[in-house]
């Protein structure tokens, strides 16, 4: 009889307040409520996800470790250990997609190399879903992840960006601290040629979503607010 092998399910999260129906399908609750053991980004944020996902869930009959930035990376062998105890493991991320610009990447990496399966599920993805919604180059094109803090190395980064824009045309995705938002914008508008196309998707799935594409001479004139609300930014060429 052929033994069985651990499952490694990366979980999907909602992206913002708004009903699990909408972003999620039925089968990754059936899977949720089949297990017992989670490796998750935010303890909070994970058991109030669960609980979203069935009211009868208990709670503290689960058992959670956590992975974030301040996990080692000699410490991610250790949560696989109920796997190699046979148990099926849930991978939850604080928001979007497990393992994708989220530390569960490292987790996935040990996974795949002990052999367990590693089954990633259907949900909202703000990086694709902002690529999708853009009208920009879906075909080739790179997620930087946060800009530099410090200007001149962000003035580098963005310029960087729009050399690969013009000659790999390339779409570049990137995100910055919501209360910066504004600033960011700004800060591209005056920097950048103005014929550059600039998107910003903002609060995707949540009440608020609105995804602009629009240049960026139409940027430095327009009147808007971003600031505090989660969004992802798109550059590329008309």
């Amino acid at each position: 009889m052929k033994e069985k092998v651990s499952c490694i399910y990366l979980i999907p999260v909602t992206l913002g307040d708004c009903e699990l129906e909408k972003v999620l399908p039925s089968y990754n609750l059936e899977i949720i409520r089949s297990l017992e053991y989670f490796v998750v980004e935010n303890l909070r944020s994970a058991r109030r996800f669960l609980k979203k996902c069935d009211r009868s869930i208990v709670i503290d009959d689960l058992n959670f470790a956590e992975l974030n930035e301040h996990t080692r990376r000699e410490q991610v062998d250790a949560l696989l250990k109920p796997a190699e105890e046979g148990h099926d493991i849930g991978v939850i991320s604080e928001a979007g997609c497990p393992a994708v610009a989220d530390p569960g990447a490292d987790l996935v990496a040990v996974a795949q190399r002990k052999g367990f399966k590693v089954v990633p599920l259907v949900g909202p993805s703000s990086i694709l879903m902002s690529l999708m919604g853009s009208g920009f180059n879906g075909q080739n094109f790179a997620f930087n992840g946060y800009l530099p803090v410090d200007r001149e190395a962000r003035l580098a980064k963005m310029h960087e960006m729009e050399r690969r824009i013009r000659h790999e045309s390339q779409t570049q995705i990137f995100i910055e601290t919501p209360y910066r938002n504004n600033r960011l914008i700004a800060e591209m508008a005056k920097s950048l040629p103005a014929s550059l196309l600039l998107c910003v998707a903002s609060d995707i799935t949540g009440g608020r979503e609105s995804i602009i594409s629009r240049p960026l001479s139409w940027w430095a004139k327009a009147s808007y607010d971003y600031d505090k609300i989660p969004s992802i930014f798109l550059l590329y060429k008309q």
